[in-house]
């Protein structure tokens, strides 16, 4: 499980990079600077998720169950959040309208919550003081 949740968090941390070089060079033609700000927080939020995930996958004391826990819920919630920013910034893009998908971000974030609280619950009740 470790080497899963260390490679997601490699794979969300490349996708991040490579997301925000693409709205900060690619996208200024497109859209709109709110827009590219828009899209620029669905990164950030990838990027300390990535982050979050290195951690997550090093942490040796908190059991299995519970670290998939936290995983899945910060793996969906990231996946909800920002990609669903992602589409929204650069809705006048395409001919879909990507307005209808916008309930995705309140649920992602929520979820992002959830991981945060039950790795903190977790880590309160297996680490040593």
């Amino acid at each position: 499980m470790n080497r899963t949740i260390f490679l997601t968090g490699i794979g969300f941390g490349v996708l991040a990079v490579v997301l925000g070089a693409f709205g900060a060079h690619g996208l200024e033609k497109w859209i709109d600077a709110e827009a590219i700000n828009t899209f620029e927080t669905g990164v950030r939020y990838q990027m300390y998720h990535a982050f979050f995930l290195l951690i997550l996958g090093g942490m040796a004391k908190m059991p299995r169950r519970s670290k998939k826990w936290v995983y899945y819920l910060i793996v969906v919630g990231t996946i909800l959040f920002s990609f669903s920013i992602y589409l929204l910034a650069t809705n006048g893009l395409t001919g879909f309208d990507f307005r209808a998908l916008g309930f995705l971000t309140p649920i992602g974030g929520t979820l992002l919550i959830s991981g945060w609280l039950v790795l903190g619950y977790h880590g309160f009740k297996h680490f040593d003081q």
